[in-house]
């Protein structure tokens, strides 16, 4: 049996419907957030020392790093149904975002969700000058920053609307997590290639799945 260790609206919700696409059995340990901090509970740090999720267990081993469990889970049980044979282009391609998804697109949102909280966080008397500092912040490096992130995606999805050839692939629920964020926070479902890649990932059966099992996604 495959154990997720799921944070309720993270990364995680990657995992359950990659297992909802391969038609795994899974058991969900869920975990909720600090609603002040919005941070994982110290429970996490019990499962792994930096108390992050997605992390899962199968066999007696532990991967976190949703990068890490999606090239564990397809090792073992994708026989063909996620991942392009290997050495082809779409192969490239999936290696490719699997890395990219959190190496270069997550920590502009990151500094977004950072930068947009940082005055309410404040004392009142010092709010309005680190308002001033987070809006410069924003507007100076940030949205610039991830603008070229969602133009790029953008472009990517243009010729068959998915990210590593004309079907879905592991590229695709991987990329799923920063579109799906930039989405809420940066107004990438603006974009029209970008619209209609959420609206086909959200009509499918396993992302559906992957839903109810996990509970509720505020970016779905």
């Amino acid at each position: 049996m495959i154990i997720v260790h799921h944070l309720e609206n993270s990364r995680s919700q990657r995992v359950l419907w990659l297992l909802e696409e391969y038609g795994l059995d899974y058991e969900i340990r869920p975990y909720k957030r600090d609603p002040k901090t919005m941070l994982a509970p110290p429970e996490l740090r019990a499962v792994h020392p930096l108390g992050k999720s997605p992390v899962i267990e199968e066999d007696s081993i532990k991967v976190a790093e949703t990068g890490a469990v999606f090239e564990f889970l397809a090792e073992r049980h994708d026989q063909g149904r996620l991942s392009p044979p290997k050495g082809t282009p779409e192969a490239r391609a999936v290696t490719y975002w699997l890395h990219y998804a959190e190496g270069s697109a997550m920590p502009p949102l990151l500094m977004k969700l950072v930068f947009s909280r940082l005055p309410e966080r404040a004392g009142a008397l010092v709010r309005p000058l680190v308002k001033g500092v987070s809006d410069k912040a924003m507007t100076s490096f940030v949205d610039p920053r991830l603008k070229e992130h969602v133009d790029f995606w953008e472009s990517a999805l243009a010729d068959t609307g998915w990210f590593a050839g004309d079907a879905i692939t592991l590229a695709d629920l991987m990329m799923s997590f920063p579109l799906e964020t930039a989405s809420a926070r940066a107004g990438a479902g603006e974009y029209p290639n970008i619209a209609d890649f959420l609206k086909r990932i959200h009509a499918r059966p396993a992302y559906q799945r992957a839903l109810e099992r996990g509970g509720p996604y505020a970016y779905a």
